[in-house]
């Protein structure tokens, strides 16, 4: 398993936006509008942090694929590609000297 699901998944994504499909929840989210997908990021950002508070770890590994999802929806929907994420992805991997201090904090003042 690797990027290339990921990479499959945008493609299916960009597909069901220009040949509309009966019965694609893809096609539905595209064809309600901006509104109701970034309504469902929320529902699954939510969802997400739910479940990893519950240390329900199955729960968790499902709502982050569902966000990823919708996240990538959002993408197509504004125009954003893949690419364009992953290479900023890679060059933040390539970052150094950028750790942050841990500093000590007082709670009896």
């Amino acid at each position: 398993m690797n990027e290339c699901v990921l990479y499959d998944l945008f493609e299916i994504i960009k597909s069901r936006k220009e040949a509309k499909e009966e019965g694609s929840y893809t096609c539905y989210l595209f064809e309600k509008g901006l509104d109701k997908i970034l309504k469902k990021c929320g529902e699954e950002n939510a969802e997400m942090i739910i479940a990893a508070k519950n240390g329900d770890n199955e729960e968790l590994e499902n709502e982050i694929c569902d966000l990823l999802y919708h996240m990538m929806v959002l993408m197509v929907q504004n125009g954003v590609e893949l690419d364009s994420v992953m290479n900023i992805l890679d060059q933040r991997a390539k970052k150094i000297g950028n750790l942050k201090q841990f500093h000590e904090t007082d709670h009896n003042s």
